[in-house]
This record gives C-alpha cells, structure tokens and sequence, in this order.
C-alpha cells in the first residue's frame, strides 16, 4: 500500500479511538454520578480524568502518525537496467577453414545467419556423420552455435 492511504486508515482508526473513549468516558461518569455519594470530592472523578487524558495523548499520537504518512513524501524508486553493448559483428577469418567448413559459413550468411543442419546437410550432399563433425569443429572455433529445436538442430552464426 501507499503511504498516503495507510496514512488514511491510520487516522480514520485514531478518530474511531477518540469516538469510543469519549463514548466510555460520558458512560463512566454517568455511573460515578449514580454511585458516588462523596460528590466532586471522590477519587473516581479523578481516575476518570488521568485515564481519558492517557487515552487521548494515545490516540493523539496515532492521529499525528497517520498525518505523517498522509503527508509525507513518497520515496521514488530509481530503476536502473543495464542495457548491453551491441557488439560489432566479428569477421570470420576464412583462410583458416578448410573447403567444406568454407561452404558451410557460406550457406548460414547467404541464409542470414541461421539454418537448420539438415538443411545444409542435404545442400552440400554429406552424410549426418560428416556433418556432425564439420558443425563440431565449426563450434570449437567459436563461428558457429548448434541450437536444439524439436527433433532438429539450428546452427546459428556467433556474431
């Protein structure tokens, strides 16, 4: 909840304090008035007072409590994100690549980046082993990543 409207509830509850002890307070008396023959001598006139005077200090304090809150400013939250760095796309050295690999990074920039391994598979007419193995070095070089989705794999570009 809000300060403001915890501040409102507060007051509303300190305003319901000072109802119910005025109340008890006029209900006190009227039996001392009944009951004491002494008159404005007895002590219970006393008692009466210092307990209703306590009780609204009390009930004073919660009142500037809720007052409090009801006017005190609200603490702004700062949030901060980190926002990442795009970083440029890095060349591929290809002189380090043997044909095959050569063919591969060449379908994936042709397709923008992403195909599915099948696909490529099929594309340059090499069996699933070879395949496996050209992705494998390819990832070790840090060129490519090989993604699962479903019952196929993705290789995508490292940018």
């Amino acid at each position: 909840m809000r300060n403001k409207n915890v501040g409102f509830l507060i007051v509303g509850i300190a305003v319901m304090i000072v109802a119910i002890i005025l109340l008890f307070n006029s209900g006190m008396k009227d039996i001392v008035d009944e009951t004491c023959d002494h008159g404005t001598a007895c002590q219970m006139y006393d008692t009466i007072s210092m307990q209703t005077n306590l009780s609204l200090i009390i009930a004073g304090l919660v009142l500037v409590i809720g007052l409090f809150l009801i006017f005190s400013k609200e603490h702004e939250r700062i949030i901060v994100k980190k926002v990442k760095a795009k970083s440029r796309a890095k060349r591929i050295d290809m002189s380090k690549l043997d044909a095959d690999e050569k063919k591969v990074v060449g379908i994936l920039k042709r397709e923008h980046g992403a195909f599915f391994q099948k696909s490529v598979m099929d594309e340059l007419g090499v069996g699933k082993v070879k395949m496996t193995r050209l992705v494998d070095k390819l990832e070790a070089k840090g060129i490519v990543e090989r993604k699962r989705r479903g019952m196929n794999n993705i290789i995508v570009l490292v940018r």
